[in-house]
C-alpha cells in the first residue's frame, strides 16, 4: 500500500448543520496524516474547476451552488489533505456512495447525508475518487507551501 494524498471538503450543508466534528470523527480511526486543512470560502471558478468533470449534465450548476453555498446560505468549507498508505481508496470507503440513499448506513454519508424535501442532495463531503482525481484536485485546492510534506510529481 503506497503513501498516498487524498483531497477532503467538508461542504457548506455540513457546515450549516453543524457536522464537521461528527465526520472528522468518523476519519480519524483511519489514523491518516492532516498535511494540511483550511477553511475557505470557495470561488466560482475554483468551483466550476473542481466539477468540470461533469460539465454540461443538467445538474452542474446546482452542484456548482452547492459547493459555493448558495444553496444553504453558508459559503465556506474545511478543506484538508489527508496522507498514508492507500489513503484514497481506504477514505472513500469510509464516505460512501455519492447519494445518501444508496450509501452504506454506517458510512459518512450514508449515515449523516440526506435528500431534502425538496430534493436536493446534502452528501456532506468530497473525497477524491482516484490518484489522478486527486492530483488533479489538490492542484486547485492547496499551494506546495501549505502542505507538510510535498505531494508526488504527476
Amino acid at each position: 500500500m503506497p503513501d498516498q494524498a487524498t483531497l477532503v471538503i467538508i461542504k457548506p450543508d455540513a457546515i450549516k448543520r453543524g457536522l464537521a466534528g461528527a465526520v472528522l470523527s468518523r476519519l480519524e480511526p483511519l489514523q491518516l496524516e492532516i498535511i494540511g486543512a483550511k477553511v475557505m470560502t470557495v470561488g466560482r471558478p475554483l468551483a466550476e474547476q473542481h466539477y468540470q468533470h461533469i460539465k454540461g449534465k443538467p445538474f452542474f450548476e446546482e452542484t456548482v451552488e452547492h459547493l459555493l453555498g448558495v444553496r444553504h446560505g453558508v459559503s465556506s468549507v474545511l478543506a484538508f489533505v489527508l496522507w498514508g498508505p492507500d489513503a484514497i481508496e481506504r477514505v472513500r470507503q469510509v464516505t460512501g456512495a455519492t447519494s445518501p440513499e444508496k450509501a452504506d448506513p454506517m458510512s459518512i454519508r450514508g449515515s449523516l447525508g440526506r435528500i431534502t424535501t425538496s430534493g436536493l442532495m446534502e452528501n456532506v463531503l468530497h473525497a477524491s475518487s482516484s490518484p489522478e482525481e486527486a492530483a488533479r484536485e489538490l492542484r486547485m485546492w492547496f499551494r506546495p507551501e501549505e502542505l507538510l510534506r510535498p505531494l508526488p510529481v504527476r
